[in-house]
């Protein structure tokens, strides 16, 4: 019964979010508004103990939030074994020019200081 009540602290802060958003016409997507309304609730125990539950639940059973991902997979074999090739170099070049911006700008900033 807590993680549900969890489950629904966390529904709740992300419509809010959305809300927030929509409304104030923010330059941010709802549910990281939400998240940062959820940063700032995490301070009460009122909300931190149900939404922990609810992390526990959800961290319990995170494999099966992979079935539906595995199964889009499966159904376009097709498209992956036509553009798997591409896909892979686009995959570890984009890897590879993130790892490379973070890198730079870690340096940057220890330059900084």
């Amino acid at each position: 019964m807590n993680s549900l009540r969890g489950f629904a602290w966390l529904l709740v802060l992300q419509s809010a979010g959305e809300l927030l958003a929509r409304g104030l016409h923010l330059p941010l997507p709802g549910p990281v508004v939400g998240l940062v309304l959820l940063l700032g609730a995490l301070r009460f125990e009122a909300v931190r103990t149900p939404v922990a539950a609810c992390a526990d639940f959800l961290l319990a059973h995170l494999s099966l939030l992979f079935v539906p991902v595995g199964v889009g997979v499966m159904t376009h074999l097709g498209l992956l074994g036509a553009y798997g090739a591409r896909l892979l170099a686009v995959i570890v070049l984009s890897t590879w020019v993130g790892l490379a911006v973070t890198a730079l700008v870690l340096r940057a900033l220890i330059k900084r200081t």
